[in-house]
């Protein structure tokens, strides 16, 4: 199955580029991803351009480089972080803190994996996790500057990067933070985040991913052996409350669009990296492998082609729709994204169905974060 997955990731990342690649403002040297496909003018101008999606994007770039290494492709990894950060006014950082930790792990896998790296960037990426820690109000870092809003979307992706970035004892703290304020005792999921001291209860597909790579990350960077236990109590979890016959839940368009393929990257990660050799430890690595594998299946099944490339819909278990129009934009409202008036047309949305692929392949290969450099 390795060649199979593999040229469905190298469809969808063909799909990605046909559809949604070009150049910023039509600056040489750069590169975004149009929002929505088909794009209006306002999108195909980078009117909007949604910062945390185009990290993603890089991410994705990332993964296909692993997958079938090619000089063309770094050229693209290179312009897409150029634009990003001409499109963020010659910046690195912004006002969220979840949109920043996103760009953080991304550029540091391209460096660390790919050779593309922007280490000023991390380091001044990292500073703004290390001092926004605030116990003292609650938290946790919180989701915004200026807010009392601490969750997972935040705490879980920038820990990841701080203890891939040497910061290993604020990464150790943070992943203790939402043991201890962010579980479901009934579930053992994680909820969203707590605001002014009360628990905001919503349960998201990717804050469940991000505390599996980052206890994953812990696993394999200390000694102590809760960090692998959480990782099994909460693929289980995962297991029993955020699939369908073992298809990873969707969350529509917009921002929703790219949860799924964030828990599916991250049950890739506990795959392919959880260390141990206890069955529990055997158990968590299979069932992971099997929701990723169940998932990207379906996904690809529910697929529409368009001039022969494929289209994913934004809930991997039922038929995509082609969008026809250019109208019914995702709108950002109160710092988040919401759905197209048809799903499938948000960039989120082909991110994720590409990301699965991607997933899936690594798979198949045994490939990981953590060998792929060696």
């Amino acid at each position: 199955m390795v060649e199979v997955w593999a040229n469905r990731a190298a469809s969808s990342e063909a799909a990605i580029a046909k559809r949604h690649l070009r150049r910023l403002w039509g600056l040489p040297g750069t590169q975004l991803g149009v929002v929505a496909w088909p794009a209006a003018r306002k999108q195909t101008l980078f009117g909007t351009w949604h910062y945390w999606w185009q990290a993603h994007l890089l991410d994705c770039l990332v993964d296909a480089q692993l997958r079938d290494p090619q000089p063309q492709r770094l050229i693209r990894i290179k312009r897409q972080i150029r634009g990003h950060r001409i499109r963020n006014n010659g910046r690195w950082t912004n006002d969220y803190y979840d949109d920043m930790a996103w760009l953080a792990l991304a550029l540091e896998r391209s460096g660390r994996l790919t050779g593309v790296g922007r280490p000023r960037a991390l380091d001044k990426l990292a500073d703004q996790f290390l001092n926004s820690w605030v116990p003292e109000d609650g938290g946790g870092i919180p989701w915004r500057k200026q807010d009392q809003f601490f969750n997972a979307p935040a705490n879980g992706p920038a820990a990841i990067f701080l203890a891939r970035h040497d910061r290993l004892r604020r990464a150790q703290q943070m992943g203790d933070w939402i043991e201890d304020t962010l579980i479901d005792p009934e579930t053992h999921l994680v909820f969203d985040g707590i605001k002014a001291g009360s628990l905001v209860r919503a349960q998201y597909t990717y804050c469940q991913g991000v505390v599996l790579g980052l206890e994953v990350e812990l696993a394999n960077r200390t000694d102590d052996a809760e960090h692998a236990l959480r990782v099994h109590r909460l693929v289980a979890a995962v297991r029993d409350h955020m699939c369908t016959d073992g298809v990873i839940r969707g969350a529509g368009g917009g921002d929703g669009g790219l949860f799924n393929a964030i828990l599916a990257r991250y049950l890739a990660f506990v795959a392919t990296d959880l260390p141990g050799t206890t069955p529990e430890d055997e158990q968590a690595r299979a069932t992971a492998r099997d929701l990723v594998l169940t998932s990207a299946t379906s996904a690809w099944d529910y697929r529409q082609t368009v001039d022969g490339l494929p289209l994913f819909g934004a809930f991997w278990d039922r038929n995509a729709v082609v969008p026809q129009s250019v109208t019914g934009d995702a709108q950002f409202v109160e710092g988040a994204v919401s759905a197209s008036e048809v799903p499938e047309r948000d960039l989120s949305v082909q991110l994720s169905g590409w990301m699965l692929m991607e997933a899936a392949h690594t798979l198949d290969t045994g490939q990981s974060d953590g060998d792929a450099d060696q």
